[in-house]
């Protein structure tokens, strides 16, 4: 077949995207820096597993982190205890975006695309359901973020192929995988590992969870459909329109060029597509390999993309230039991955994290169960933003926070849900999150449009959340 050899990339990263997100996390950086020189430092004491112990804060005094460390953090992030796994987001990301583009260079991505189009002609709001529905129960149940992100694009074409606009494609893939994260239901990276530390079964007031999801559901969906009827009635009130008409124009070429054994290209890249759910549906279900999700998916991508484009490729060779290519598009997102993380290595060497949280759990003590609850939410709301991993937010708050919510009346499984709510849902709004950075990099829509258009929908969510902790500590939950 012959494939297309537009050189440009659907996922590539903009230079005014890029300059935009660098710019702000270079001065989150700094004023993470600045804190140093207000905040004393201060550490817990850890047991032989690295647990912080109850009761053993030690308090020092103001240093001030030196500035040079904070310039060179996003290189020594590198050598940090976050190494490893920034260097495999990274690897990640540079291995869906080289596949992606393997996969619009050789046609698959628009004969998938001209296919459902032809099926999901003028069902816009139940496509945008259904999605929103899917990415949301894979963050729920298996706490799939950052892989489901890398479909960011894919999505985005879908969604303006059908009429709609960037942001849309956003909200039902970015958006709906993060709410479906928050709203966790079996989540083994917050639930099952916070049931874990409070040695409760993970379907401990489960319930509560199930009705939670459903609200969180029915707000998204409702959010979307309002920004539809909106751009219906008036497309300039989208905030991409401009370039959502270059982007379609572009879209349209690119469903209009012939493609030349159009069947054979859908059968294998549905087979491709097919692997890859079966790939995610294993790691979800087997909890021994959960760990590695990451890895083994950009090895099945990888292969599967290596495997498919030289099936429909007349020269070989351009499967390897393909994935190259896409490859190089994403360079920059490692370094907004390095500057992200650097926020927390500067936290981190400024010893004043410690300092922050002993400050909270002081004034967790004696207090009511509403206010208490509250408390606990806006402590791991601060952690989130220099923390962003659930799992090292979990070991480093529960065993200490538990015991003493416990002693104040309040139920494992009521800190679980705040600590849900507070972990998930500003990873679409904080920018010290790079995989929400890449991904609105990717889209080519600045971090200001972004905020713009969502601002109102977290304002919202934060106020569900805060009646449903008040509701689940007024019933006893």
């Amino acid at each position: 077949m012959k494939t297309n050899n537009n050189e440009k990339s659907f996922s590539s990263i903009s230079v005014k995207s890029f300059i935009t997100v660098v710019a702000l996390l270079l001065c989150v950086l700094f004023f993470a820096g600045a804190l140093s020189y207000f905040i004393p430092t201060g550490s817990f004491a850890l047991d032989e597993n690295g647990t912080l112990i109850p009761g053993s804060y030690t308090k020092g005094e103001i240093k001030g982190i030196a500035v040079w460390r904070v310039i060179t953090a996003p290189v020594r992030v590198f050598a940090s205890e976050d190494a490893l796994t920034i260097i495999m987001i990274s690897m990640f990301l540079l291995v869906m975006s080289g596949v992606f583009n393997l996969l619009e260079k050789t046609d698959g991505i628009k004969v998938f695309i001209g296919r459902l189009m032809k099926r999901l002609a003028k069902k816009g709001g139940p496509v945008v359901c259904l999605s929103v529905l899917v990415f949301m129960l894979f963050g729920s149940f298996f706490g799939m973020f950052e892989e489901l992100v890398t479909l960011v694009p894919l999505m985005v074409i879908l969604m303006l192929s059908l009429g709609m606009d960037t942001m849309t494609g956003l909200g039902a893939c970015m958006l709906a995988a993060c709410f479906g994260f928050s709203a966790a239901i079996t989540n083994p990276f917050s639930v099952g590992l916070a049931a874990s530390v409070a040695q409760i079964p993970a379907l401990t007031g489960v319930w509560l969870r199930i009705i939670f999801f459903g609200i969180i559901y029915f707000t998204l969906c409702t959010f979307l459909m309002i920004h539809l009827h909106k751009i219906e009635r008036s497309p300039e009130a989208s905030l991409t329109y401009e370039s959502d008409i270059e982007k379609k124009k572009e879209i349209g070429d690119f469903l209009n060029h012939n493609t030349e054994n159009e069947d054979r290209v859908f059968r294998v890249y549905s087979v491709f597509f097919i692997a890859q759910i079966v790939m995610l549906v294993l790691i979800a279900s087997i909890r021994a390999i959960s760990g590695l999700a990451i890895p083994l998916l950009s090895a099945s991508f990888l292969i599967g993309g290596i495997v498919c484009g030289m099936l429909v490729s007349e020269r070989k060779r351009d499967t390897f230039r393909y994935l190259a290519q896409g490859a190089v598009s994403m360079l920059p997102a490692v370094l907004m991955i390095a500057l992200a993380s650097s926020v927390k290595l500067v936290m981190t060497e400024s010893e004043i994290i410690d300092t922050v949280m002993n400050f909270a759990i002081e004034n967790l003590e004696d207090k009511n169960r509403f206010v208490a609850i509250i408390l606990v939410y806006f402590l791991i709301l601060f952690l989130q933003m220099f923390i962003g991993s659930a799992s090292a937010k979990i070991m480093l708050v529960m065993p200490i926070v538990m015991p003493i919510c416990t002693a104040l009346g309040l139920s494992p499984a009521i800190v679980i849900l705040a600590y849900c709510m507070a972990d998930g849902f500003t990873d679409v709004i904080i920018p010290t999150n790079p995989i929400l950075l890449v991904g609105l990099s990717m889209a080519n829509v600045s971090y200001t449009k972004w905020v713009k258009w969502t601002w109102k929908l977290q304002i919202l969510v934060f106020a569900i959340t805060i009646l449903i902790l008040l509701f689940a500590v007024a019933i006893g939950y």
